[in-house]
Formats: structure tokens, C-alpha cells, sequence
């Protein structure tokens, strides 16, 4: 029997096979919208350019479970220009389109700012509780879907350290979230594949309702960033909003033990039928 590899995905020149560590937490046959946030972070960014590029934007759009079965990309650049840059990328199983990014890239250059630029004010310093003064919490398969022991994102995949907040309560929180395995085996963990792959645990971490009466589920995930984070561990820090509409929005902070980086929002599909 071999083991599973450590990595999100593997890749044999054609498709990118998911793993159990990409396995979400509702089914045992779909990923968490984490792991193809990242793999579609990972396309974009793999696009080599001329210049210095920075990421400042991703949207990515889950237009169907995603599979866990082999998923073929097909990537393209749409803007090739020398300071904004912009590519499309999908994910296919069989003939099926199931996700889909857009990913905007801005020249990056040194520059000499004013001395108090409006920009640089305001709320960019981390949460008060760092990494390691936050508490570690690994989420029970059992909170989430009664079930069994196999290997799932949310649980094996990634660590989770909350500054405020936790996994049962409802309500904001800010959570510390590190990336454990990378998108493919000896490859390394990018910056942008961090952020990617914590962000859209935005509605989970602060879930507005009951887990197991309600959904609410993310069909969308937007990234803003203004820089890449530093080092292992991005933070959260996160709401919910929901209306008797059925329809929701998750808004985020994005942070690492440096300041502010960025922020994220997810639209919410709100269901009292599961």
C-alpha cells in the first residue's frame, strides 16, 4: 500500500490529480475550496514574465464541486502588458468546467514615498495576538460531517491558531492559518499560494449560523493584496454577514506578523436545508 503523497495534487504532465489532503469537509469525492484556490494561485503565478510582477488581485469562481479526480488546467494571458498584467486560468474535470481565476499582476518598482502618505496610515499593524500567543485548535471531522478518519484540508492540511473566536462558536474571529503541505511534492510553498490557500476559510472561521441546520456556502473568492505575506502563517481576520434574503458576504483582513497585506470577500449562498 503506498502512502499518501504529501502535497495537495499531483501532476503527470497533463492533469493535476488532487490528494486527501485536498479533500473537503462535507463529501468524501470534493475538495475544499482552499486547495483550488491555491492550484489556480499556483497556474497564475507560473506564468514567467519580463518584469518584475507583484499579484494584486485574484477572483476565482467555483462553479461546481470540484472533483477528486483529475483536473485539467488551461491557462492563458489576456493583458500581457509591461505594468499590469492579466490571466485567466480554469480547471476542467472531464469536459466540465469547475473553476475558473482571474488574476491581476502590477509592475512592481522602488520608490521614495512622501514622508506621511495617507496610504501608510491606519490599521495595517497584525493582531495583537501573534502565532504562537494565539490557541492552536484542530478542527473535529465530527463538528463538520459525522463520519471517519480520513485525511481532510481543513484538518490535516492546514494548522489553525486562533487569536479570537474558535470553530464551534459563531461570530467573528481571527484565526492564524499555515499552509502544512505544498501544492505539488518538493516544491515550495509561494507567498501567494499562502495567502490563497487561507483565505477562503473566511466563512468557515466565523461561521454566522449553526453548522449542520444551515449552509452557507462560498461559490466565489476574491483576493486584494497590496503586498505578499512573510513566513509561514497568515491571519484572518473576519465577519459575516447575512440576510433573511438568503444571500451573504464574508469580509476579511488579511494579515501577516508584519501588518496588514491585504483583504478578501466571499459571496454567500444562505440555506436552512442541507
Amino acid at each position: 500500500m503506498t502512502s499518501e503523497p504529501h502535497a495537495l495534487f499531483t501532476f503527470d504532465g497533463e492533469h493535476y490529480t488532487p490528494t486527501g489532503h485536498s479533500r473537503g469537509p462535507w463529501t468524501d469525492d470534493a475538495l475544499h475550496g482552499g486547495p483550488a484556490t491555491a492550484l489556480l494561485a499556483y497556474l497564475c503565478e507560473s506564468v514567467p514574465s519580463d518584469v518584475a510582477m507583484q499579484a494584486s488581485r485574484l477572483t476565482v469562481e467555483l462553479l461546481a464541486p470540484v472533483p477528486l479526480s483529475p483536473l485539467r488546467p488551461d491557462v492563458r494571458v489576456v493583458r500581457a502588458g509591461r505594468k499590469i498584467r492579466l490571466i485567466e486560468a480554469d480547471l476542467y474535470a472531464g469536459d466540465r468546467r469547475v473553476a475558473s481565476a482571474r488574476f491581476a499582476q502590477i509592475r512592481t518598482k522602488t520608490l521614495v514615498l512622501p514622508e506621511g502618505t495617507a496610504s501608510q496610515e491606519g490599521p495595517r499593524t497584525p493582531p495583537a495576538k501573534g502565532p504562537n500567543e494565539s490557541i492552536r485548535s484542530k478542527p473535529k471531522t465530527t463538528s463538520w460531517q459525522v463520519g471517519d478518519d480520513l485525511t481532510r484540508y481543513h484538518s490535516h492540511s492546514t494548522e489553525h491558531r486562533f487569536a479570537h473566536g474558535s470553530w464551534v462558536d459563531h461570530g467573528p474571529a481571527v484565526d492564524w492559518v499555515k499552509l502544512l503541505v505544498p501544492v505539488l511534492a518538493d516544491t515550495p510553498i509561494s507567498p501567494l499560494v499562502r495567502v490563497a490557500a487561507a483565505s477562503d476559510f473566511g466563512n468557515g472561521v466565523s461561521a454566522p449560523l449553526p453548522y449542520g441546520s444551515w449552509l452557507f456556502i462560498n461559490p466565489d473568492l476574491t483576493i486584494h493584496l497590496h503586498r505578499l505575506p512573510e513566513g509561514e502563517w497568515v491571519a484572518i481576520d473576519t465577519h459575516c454577514y447575512v440576510e433573511a434574503n438568503g444571500v451573504g458576504q464574508s469580509n476579511t483582513e488579511l494579515f501577516d506578523e508584519r501588518g496588514r497585506i491585504g483583504h478578501a470577500n466571499q459571496s454567500l449562498l444562505i440555506d436552512d436545508s442541507l
